[in-house]
């Protein structure tokens, strides 16, 4: 499962490789650790005056449900598992109408040694400058805050995974 991936591109970027319009939300910084919780670069499409338009949004990475009471169940959905979508409530809302790509440029998977340590080993395509995790998006509305906040409206993602298999036909969740 995804943990951790690089998000170095710039902005300009992003909107040429995706054909997205425009970015809502302020852009993160560069990060060669993107890690659950923090601001990501999705791209979603919008019908807008009878056209599919692309458009680059900043979300939280770690999906808010709309029904949740408070942001922190978000950094326990940082991924879903694209064959129980639609069984899950957290998910299943978004799978049928928010969907998205998430880009990065590679991710991080651990092996795990013999004496319990953790290898990261690093994952890129070799031939695409950009990878396109599918993903979900989600609006919560913070009850904390009051109904014209300009803050009070969240967006958060989450990252689809699915199940592979290792050289050895072991059937690994990635």
């Amino acid at each position: 499962m995804c943990g951790r991936y690089v998000m170095s591109k710039a902005t300009g970027d992003l909107l040429s490789h995706f054909e997205a319009k425009e970015v809502e939300g302020n852009p993160p910084p560069p990060s060669w650790n993107v890690a659950p919780t923090q601001s990501v670069p999705i791209v979603a499409e919008r019908l807008d005056e009878g056209t599919i338009d692309r458009h680059l949004l900043i979300a939280r990475w770690g999906l808010v449900p709309s029904w949740a009471k408070d942001i922190k169940i978000g950094s326990k959905l940082i991924n879903a598992r694209s064959e129980s979508i639609l069984e899950k409530p957290s998910f299943r809302k978004a799978a049928v109408k928010r969907r998205a790509i998430v880009p990065a440029e590679g991710y991080f998977e651990w092996q795990k040694t013999e004496d319990g340590k953790k290898i990261p080993n690093y994952l890129y395509s070799e031939k695409e400058p950009l990878l396109g995790f599918a993903g979900l998006y989600e609006w919560w509305a913070d009850p904390s805050l009051p109904e014209d906040d300009p803050e009070r409206w969240l967006l958060s993602c989450t990252v689809l995974t699915t199940t592979t298999q290792d050289a050895l036909g072991h059937v690994i969740w990635g």
